[in-house]
Parts: C-alpha cells; structure tokens; sequence
C-alpha cells in the first residue's frame, strides 16, 4: 500500500514520548501513529478505556485493601 507523508507539530516532550513508545513496541514512528488511529477510529481505544474503567469500580475494594495493609499504622516505627 502507498504511504502518504504527514507533517504535525508537536510539544518536546510528546515527540520523545512518541519516539521511546515507539522504540519500544518495535516499530517506526509512522508505524506507531498509523496504529493508534487505527485504534481510535476503530473504536478499540475506547472500549479498552471502558473495560479498565469497569474493572476498577468493580475491584476497588481490592486495591483500597491493598493499600490499607502497606500502611505502616501510626505509632509503630521500624526498628
């Protein structure tokens, strides 16, 4: 398939967080941005966003527990 080039400005930071996601997924950064569209257009981005979401509410309990038992209670300090 033919590619077209794209031009977009971005921030610093984003472009070295788009270059290092890409690096680390392996592909190119035209690669990288053709799948996240990909994503979004497909919908895909969303529902994962809506599963985690939903995942979450339903396991809080989980993680509060969690959470509540790393605390040190107050008045007890290590040795």
């Amino acid at each position: 398939m033919a590619k077209t080039q794209l031009g977009a400005r971005v921030n610093q930071d984003i472009a070295e967080l788009a270059k290092r996601r890409a690096a680390d997924l392996g592909l190119s950064i035209g690669d990288y941005l053709a799948r996240l569209v990909q994503d979004d257009a497909s919908g895909l981005r969303a529902r994962s966003v809506d599963a985690a979401a939903r995942f979450l509410s339903e396991h809080q309990a989980v993680f509060d527990e969690a959470e509540d038992a790393q605390r040190t209670p107050s008045g007890v300090r290590a040795a």
